[in-house]
């Protein structure tokens, strides 16, 4: 990799990871689309540009998470009794999510992923206030609830923020609370899913030299590096800013990393 490449990449780390602190996404949201970006400059196999930006962008979340979730810890702001109750479901939907992936061509998967960050964008603008009485459910309906963020966040390469904090905010969470508890989740999403995507593409067929499966390793260590660092201060950052607002912003982002997806989608 040159020199610009490198920057470019902890650019993409740093507001990946930051963002990850802020609100307890993972990142994978904001760097498929730049990642996808890059591979495609690259020259990367078309068959499988989108397929890589989404298994390293999730094997990023890895490192991202635990120093996150660090920051988090030290204000007290993770519910780990949650984190307990979903965490088996997220391990098993995590490996099943890169092989649902895996079934489906880079048109199909760009697509889902342009629908599902608009859908996430769109949750983040709504809000919504959840009803007083409303809690937690259960522990089967938890398990079943991590496996389907699990699955989710396997296919599109997220750490699972954008579907467990309003899912803890629906049921009452409060919305620090459950950044943070997101934010330790992402580990046991990104461990399961980067195992998966490195099995279900050990034997795929034109990947660039120094892949692991999926995962282009050279680009996985530089955003991780720079991810790690920023990590902390987008956690310190959440407990001292109107997360709300920043939520807004941040939709409108979104929207249009979504139309890059959707773009490459169509061409």
């Amino acid at each position: 990799m040159d020199w610009s490449l490198i920057l470019i990449l902890l650019a993409m780390g740093a507001g990946g990871g930051f963002a990850a602190g802020l609100l307890g996404i993972g990142g994978g949201m904001v760097l498929v689309p730049f990642i996808t970006m890059i591979f495609t400059a690259r020259h990367f196999p078309p068959e499988v540009v989108v397929h890589m930006a989404i298994a390293t962008s999730l094997a990023t979340i890895m490192f991202t998470s635990l120093s996150s979730v660090r920051a988090h810890h030290a204000h007290g702001a993770v519910l780990w009794p949650i984190v307990r109750l979903l965490a088996p479901g997220i391990v098993l939907g995590s490996w099943i999510g890169p092989w649902l992936g895996k079934q489906l061509d880079t048109t199909t998967l760009a697509l889902v992923f342009a629908l599902f960050v608009a859908f996430s964008a769109t949750q983040m603008l709504i809000g919504g206030k959840p009803a007083a009485a409303r809690e937690l459910p259960g522990a089967p309906a938890m398990f079943a609830a991590g496996g389907a963020i699990g699955v989710v966040s396997g296919v599109v390469g997220a750490g699972g923020g954008f579907i467990s904090v309003p899912f803890m905010s629906w049921c009452n969470v409060r919305i620090h609370n459950a950044v943070a508890t997101s934010a330790a989740l992402g580990f046991p999403i990104a461990l399961s899913g980067t195992l998966s995507n490195i099995w279900f593409g050990w034997h795929q067929a034109g990947l660039p030299p120094y892949s692991l499966g999926y995962i282009y390793v050279p680009a996985l260590a530089v955003i991780a590096a720079a991810s790690v660092l920023l990590a902390p201060l987008g956690a310190r950052a959440a407990h001292r800013m109107p997360v709300q607002q920043l939520k807004r912003v941040f939709a409108l982002i979104l929207y249009a990393l979504a139309g890059y997806m959707l773009w490459k989608a169509l061409h």
